[in-house]
């Protein structure tokens, strides 16, 4: 097995692969954030109303998520715009980061576009992604002052996402210290499989304050673990919720074993994963498991909500364009599943010829679409210290 990206420094294009040619890749790139960033008033999500801020709209819920900031955060530090970023974070900082209380240091998961709150407990998969794309963002452009001191606010937030809680302190640490795996909320004892990101914290191992290291390295081993176990053994597909021991749980009445919304991300973070680092086999065969899925159940492509075991729900999936996306870039971990040439092929094709999605349900999908976009053009990379 080939190694990932992290030893070799060499980011595979996947679509080139597929015969997609590279200069019409990097066109197609560059004109999906600039929809997204900069494009038209029925396209565009990222809203720069101040001279120094943003925010990243999710339309569909007319607000502004830590989900959609970090992530365009993320996108923005790929696309090596500085500009776009720094207005971003500091929306971030001003308006959603705690300064005091049980969820100092964290940010408010959810807030107007004027930046009033609409709640102040926070949701981890933005820490995780505000971190990371914080440490991008110093080893691309170098840290200046605050809040613009990408590195040091990157630790903070992690050395919060750790220890909160500790020497009688009120609140509650994002990571449960016993099993190292994420939960869905800091009050939860239990997690959600599309928030487990291995090599987030392979790089957070190597980045954060030193004495978390361990942790960091542990953590990324036993969210790998749990994915093996969360993941259906047939079908490769993930349920939204789980227990951290892999079952399902049901969640805000929706049932259990459901593969919807967030559980899209699942194999999206699983080919991310064998991008940089490719340290797991299983990956590759649970990523062609879900493609031949979709592809044997699915030719119409009129997707639906599935129980995690495959059986149809008779309800429209509410992010189609997001499914596309995701079945797509695992490809990019699926090459050793003996279907591969057959069924990533089909989901990578599929993907090419679908634009991004419009009206007010387009932000999930858009950010699906994005993500993989780079991943499957080899352009989400690890961005190394200048040093390095």
């Amino acid at each position: 097995m080939k190694q990932g990206a992290f030893y070799t420094g060499e980011y595979r294009n996947v679509l080139a692969e597929f015969g997609y040619d590279p200069a019409e890749i990097d066109r197609r790139v560059d004109a999906a954030y600039e929809e997204m960033f900069h494009g038209p008033a029925d396209r565009v999500l990222f809203h720069p109303d101040w001279p120094d801020k943003a925010s990243f709209e999710d339309t569909g819920n007319v607000d502004a998520r830590t989900e959609g900031m970090s992530y365009s955060m993320m996108m923005a530090v790929q696309m090596d715009r500085q500009d776009d970023f720094d207005k971003l974070w500091n929306f971030c900082i001003t308006f959603m980061q705690h300064k005091e209380g049980q969820y100092r240091g964290y940010f408010a998961w959810t807030t107007a576009l004027d930046g009033v709150r609409n709640a102040d407990g926070p949701a981890p998969d933005g820490e995780e992604y505000y971190a990371l794309a914080l440490f991008f963002a110093s080893h691309r452009w170098g840290d200046r002052e605050a809040p613009y001191n990408y590195s040091e606010q990157a630790r903070a937030i992690l050395h919060e996402c750790v220890h909160k809680g500790e020497n009688g302190e009120e609140g509650r640490a994002m990571w449960d210290p016993d099993n190292y795996l994420i939960r869905f909320v800091p009050e939860a004892d239990n997690t959600d499989a599309s928030y487990h990101l291995p090599h987030f914290y392979e790089l957070f191992a190597l980045w954060a304050n030193e004495e978390d290291r361990p942790f960091w390295k542990k953590a990324a081993e036993e969210s790998r673990k749990y994915l093996h176990k969360a993941c259906h053994p047939v079908t490769g597909l993930a349920p939204e919720f789980g227990n951290f021991d892999g079952t399902p749980r049901n969640f805000m009445g929706r049932g259990i074993s459901r593969y919807y919304s967030d559980a899209y991300r699942v194999p999206a973070n699983i080919a991310l994963d064998s991008l940089w680092f490719n340290v797991d086999p299983w990956q590759h065969e649970n990523n062609g498991k879900l493609q031949k899925f979709f592809c044997e159940t699915e030719p119409e492509h009129d997707y639906r909500v599935y129980m995690i075991d495959g059986t149809i729900v008779d309800e429209p999936a509410l992010h189609p364009v997001g499914i596309i996306a995701t079945n797509a870039e695992a490809a990019i971990a699926s090459s050793q599943h003996p279907d591969y040439e057959k069924y990533a092929r089909e989901c990578v094709e599929l993907f090419w010829n679908t634009p991004l999605r419009t009206g007010i349900r387009r932000y999930y999908d858009n950010c699906l679409y994005m993500f993989a976009l780079l991943a499957l053009s080899g352009r989400y990379r690890i961005w190394w210290p200048k040093e390095n």
